[in-house]
């Protein structure tokens, strides 16, 4: 077990919480049982009701032959936002992006000159954007920066927090108008509150720090947690790993998000400890009691490119003796990730500009950019003039999939009560692949015209298929029954599915 990093300054009771965490880890054994890179799950049935289910960790399947979880790769769509103004710089970064209902929201950090964390030179920027695609930053006269008030500056002279500011959309059905939006910001005394009407404006909640007792020297990002009930925050910490120190991961919860629990470090289900720079955790937006975290993977003096070429390129000469880049992980609360997928999700893009120190570090959160796509963002050229935001795309749900070979594959659900009238399937096949579904009562037995052989195999490649057999799509004789679905498939990726 990874042993708390004391470090100058730190209270020793901070240990308590890796206590905590052996504690929370012998507890989930009675529940989950860990393997080598998920979590099987027991046989009680699964409320599924109406929400939709990715394919992103073992949660759903209860049997699996000849078909594998498989994690799929971003399309690179090139720069949407370069960080060229005089008071944003080679230093930008920790972003973050809100689709509010039409409008999209980024905010990151900008510092024009290399200092301390928390300097005083560092201030939160604001663009905005319609589509995802094109983004404007706009002329606000809120602060004097660089002897201009003409620029996107919404935050400035609020050392620490500028330097890690992190908000998010609070969608706590109790939250009130003034308070739409929340954020937190801070280093080594804690993260300090922030609210916001309209995103742009914002007042301090409390002076004083409300949640303490890690490193926070990182991006630490919150939410408002629909599936728990309670705000939550994913902070920075670190542990020590006998002569060496990893950071990691901690988290707190909050009902007012004034009053937050001890943070708690996560546990990785028995993976091995890796440099997570940011963690970047949220909520799915199609299936929110999914939090998604596609984490900044730093490895520490792992150099790949040369004194000359760094001077070649002009980066920073602080910042190349290192590499980073971004992986998936996965959870559905609590204090455990899932990390399904050990390979990198996101690897350096063609040059050698994206191989130095704290590039690739993806922005928070994922958004819809269209009808079938959906998007995320990554800092990248990091400590070179050319640093900037990028947009990387996938298909809706598309970031992982049961995926069948050439060589027909079987999995079955574990037992589950759903809510809906029919069987909606994400999925691409090929033209000779297909997937068949077959049903089962809760005594494992084929439920009549609902068999392998009923079914009309799905072949295609759509977002939302009804699955349909002989006798139709309706399975409404069947709702809030406990069944199983028998899955079959060749040549083919199921992404995701739902009963609507």
């Amino acid at each position: 077990m990874a042993q708390k990093l004391i470090r100058p300054g730190m209270k020793r009771n901070n240990l308590i919480k890796v206590n905590n965490v052996i504690l929370l880890t012998l507890l989930a054994a009675f529940t989950l049982t860990g393997q080598k890179n998920s979590i099987s799950y027991q046989r009680e049935p699964v409320i599924l009701g109406d929400r939709l289910e990715l394919f992103v960790d073992s949660f759903l399947i209860s049997n699996i032959s000849n078909i594998e979880y498989r994690m799929h790769t971003p399309v690179d769509e090139g720069p949407v936002l370069f960080f060229d103004e005089p008071w944003e710089g080679i230093f930008s970064g920790y972003s973050t992006v809100i689709k509010d209902d039409t409008i999209y929201r980024l905010y990151y950090r900008g510092i024009p000159a290399i200092g301390a964390d928390g300097s005083d030179q560092e201030v939160t920027c604001y663009a905005e954007s319609a589509d995802g695609i094109n983004w404007v930053k706009p002329g606000l006269d809120m602060y004097q920066v660089s002897s201009s008030v003409k620029n996107n500056v919404i935050l400035a002279h609020a050392a620490p927090v500028t330097h890690n500011f992190s908000p998010f959309r609070d969608d706590n059905p109790a939250r009130t108008d003034d308070y739409r939006f929340k954020a937190l910001g801070g280093l080594i005394d804690g993260l300090i509150p922030y609210g916001s009407s309209d995103g742009i404006h914002w007042i301090k909640m409390t002076s004083e720090p409300v949640i303490k007792g890690a490193e926070f020297d990182s991006q630490n990002v919150a939410f408002w947690s629909e599936s728990e009930k309670c705000y939550i925050c994913y902070m920075r910490e670190w542990i020590s790993l006998g002569d060496k120190a990893v950071r990691t991961v901690a988290r707190s919860t909050s009902q007012d998000f004034i009053h937050w629990s001890a943070p708690v470090n996560m546990d990785f289900g028995g993976t091995p400890p890796e440099n997570l720079y940011t963690n970047q955790t949220s909520p799915y937006f199609r299936a929110p009691h999914i939090y998604i975290a596609i984490a900044a993977r730093f490895f520490p003096g792992k150099q790949v490119i040369t004194d000359d070429e760094a001077e070649r390129l002009g980066v920073n000469p602080s910042y190349y003796h290192d590499c980073s880049d971004a992986v998936l992980i996965t959870s559905r609360g609590g204090y455990n990730y899932q990390r399904t997928f050990l390979e990198g999700f996101l690897r350096p893009g063609i040059g050698l500009n994206n191989w130095v120190s704290r590039t690739n570090y993806p922005a928070l959160n994922i958004v819809r950019t269209g009808e079938n796509e959906m998007s995320f963002y990554v800092n990248q050229n990091y400590a070179q003039e050319t640093a900037h935001l990028r947009r990387y795309s996938l298909r809706i749900d598309g970031l992982a999939s049961l995926h069948a070979s050439a060589a027909e594959g079987f999995a079955e659900t574990r037992p589950l009560i759903f809510k809906g009238t029919s069987l909606i399937l994400n999925f691409s096949t090929s033209a000779a692949g297909y997937i068949i579904i077959e049903l089962a009562d809760e005594q494992g037995n084929v439920i009549a015209g609902r068999s392998s052989d009923d079914c009309l195999p799905v072949i295609g490649n759509e977002t939302a298929r009804e699955v349909r057999w002989k006798n139709g799509s309706d399975v409404s004789d069947l709702e809030g029954k406990v069944i199983s679905m028998r899955i079959k498939m060749k040549d083919a990726d199921l992404y995701s599915l739902k009963f609507e």
